[in-house]
C-alpha cells in the first residue's frame, strides 16, 4: 500500500472514531469479496456524499438570499413606519390649522359681510388651500397605512420562509454527515489488502478512461489559450493546490469542488453560481474539443462534481473528503460535459501555461479518507 493511501486510511480510522453519527460494531470484512464490488460501493458512497454536499450548498445559498430579503424588508418596513408617523403628524397639524382659520360661516356669507372683500377672498383661498393640503395629507396617511400593512405581511412571510429554509439546511447537513459515516464504516471494515487492491483498481480504471477519451478524439490535440478572466481563475485555483477538501467550504483555507470553482471565477471578476448543478444548468455549454483553460468540467449525470480545466487533458479539482486540491486527469470521473463562465471573452493573444509545483498531482483522485472538521451549524 502506498504511503499516501496509508496516511489517508489512518485519518479515516481516526475520523470513524470521532464521527458525529454513532457507528455500530462492524462485521468482519469478507476477504473473498471482489475488489471491483468494493470499489463500486466506495465510489457510490462518495458520489452520494457529494450529491448531499451540493444540496447543502444550494440550501445555504437559498438561505443567504432569504436572509438578505428579510433584512431588506425589515429596513423598508422601518422606513414606512417612520413615514407613517410623519404623515400622521402632518395630518393633525393641518387639521388644527384649518379649524383655527374657519368660523363655520360659508365663504359666500363672509364675502357679503366683509368690510374688505379682497381680504375675505384671500382668507377663503387660504382656507381652501389648507383643506386641499389636509386632503393630500390624509391620502398620504392612508397610503402609508396600506404600505405598512403590506410590508409587515411580506416581512412575516419572508421570516417564515427563512425559518423553513434553515430547517431544510439542517436536514441537508445531517444527510452529509450520514453519508460520511457510511464511507467511514466501509473503510473501517476493509482489510489493508483490500484497500490496496481497491486503490490499484481505481488507478487502473482512471488511466484506461483517460486513454479512451484521448483516443476518441473528444479532446483537442492542442490547448487553446484562455481568456484573461479564465487565466485569472485558473491561477487562483492553482494557488490553492494542497489545501484540504472540506464539504460546504468555499475558502480560503479549504474548499469543496464547487466552492473552489465559484471562488476562482469570483476572484477573476466573474460571479458564477455556487453549486455544480447550478453551474451546469446556468452557464453556457461548450464541447470538450473546444475546452480552454479556466472552463469548468462537470461530472456524473447529477452534475454533482466540478473541476477547472487546466489544459493538456488535466483539471484542477477538490476531489473528495479526506483529499487535497490537486491536478488530475480530466477522465478521473465520468464526464457529463463542460461549461464556460465567460463565453464572450476573447482568448489571450499570448499565453504561457502555468508552471505547477512537483506535488501538484500527488494524492488520489478519488480519496479513500474522510477526515472532516465539525460541520457548520445552520443559522
Amino acid at each position: 500500500m502506498s504511503g499516501g493511501l496509508l496516511r489517508l486510511v489512518g485519518t479515516a480510522v481516526v475520523a470513524a472514531q470521532a464521527v458525529l453519527v454513532p457507528v455500530p460494531a462492524l462485521a468482519a470484512p469478507d476477504p473473498q469479496r471482489p475488489v471491483a464490488e468494493l470499489l463500486t460501493d466506495l465510489q457510490r458512497l462518495y458520489r452520494e456524499t457529494e450529491q448531499a454536499t451540493e444540496a447543502y450548498n444550494a440550501a445555504e445559498e437559498r438561505l443567504a438570499r432569504q436572509r438578505a430579503e428579510v433584512t431588506r424588508l425589515d429596513d423598508e418596513l422601518a422606513r414606512a413606519r417612520r413615514s407613517l408617523r410623519t404623515s400622521r403628524t402632518d395630518a393633525g397639524r393641518l387639521a388644527r390649522e384649518q379649524y383655527q382659520n374657519t368660523t363655520g360661516i360659508s365663504p359666500y356669507i363672509r364675502l357679503l359681510l366683509a368690510r374688505d372683500p379682497q381680504h375675505a377672498l384671500d382668507e377663503g383661498h387660504l382656507i381652501g388651500e389648507l383643506a386641499r393640503r389636509r386632503a393630500e395629507a390624509v391620502g398620504r396617511l392612508a397610503d402609508g397605512e396600506r404600505k405598512q400593512t403590506d410590508l409587515a405581511r411580506k416581512a412575516r412571510k419572508a421570516l417564515d420562509t427563512r425559518l423553513t429554509l434553515a430547517e431544510g439546511q439542517k436536514k441537508q447537513r445531517d444527510e452529509v454527515r450520514a453519508r460520511l459515516s457510511d464511507v467511514e464504516r466501509m473503510l473501517a471494515a476493509l482489510t489493508p489488502a483490500q484497500l490496496t487492491a481497491v486503490a490499484d483498481l481505481e488507478r487502473t480504471d482512471a488511466a484506461a478512461a483517460q486513454r479512451n477519451l484521448a483516443a476518441s478524439g473528444a479532446l483537442s490535440a492542442t490547448t487553446p489559450p484562455p481568456s484573461q478572466e479564465g487565466d485569472r481563475a485558473l491561477r487562483y485555483a492553482v494557488r490553492q493546490l494542497g489545501k484540504p477538501y472540506q464539504w460546504g467550504a468555499a475558502g480560503p483555507t479549504s474548499y469543496d469542488c464547487s466552492g473552489l470553482t465559484s471562488q476562482a471565477w469570483g476572484h477573476a471578476g466573474t460571479r458564477i453560481p455556487r453549486t455544480s448543478q447550478e453551474q451546469w444548468a446556468h452557464l453556457p455549454h461548450v464541447p470538450l474539443n473546444h475546452l480552454r483553460p479556466g472552463d469548468l468540467v462537470v461530472y456524473f449525470p447529477e452534475a454533482s462534481h466540478v473541476a477547472l480545466y487546466l489544459g493538456d487533458g488535466k483539471v484542477v479539482q477538490a476531489p473528495r473528503p479526506g483529499a487535497k486540491i490537486k491536478v488530475s486527469p480530466i477522465a478521473a470521473n465520468p464526464i457529463l460535459g463542460a461549461v464556460r463562465p465567460d463565453p464572450g471573452a476573447r482568448p489571450l493573444a499570448h499565453y504561457t501555461p502555468l508552471r505547477l509545483p512537483e506535488t501538484a498531482t500527488e494524492g488520489p483522485d478519488d480519496s479513500f479518507g474522510t477526515s472532516q472538521p465539525t460541520a457548520p451549524t445552520p443559522a
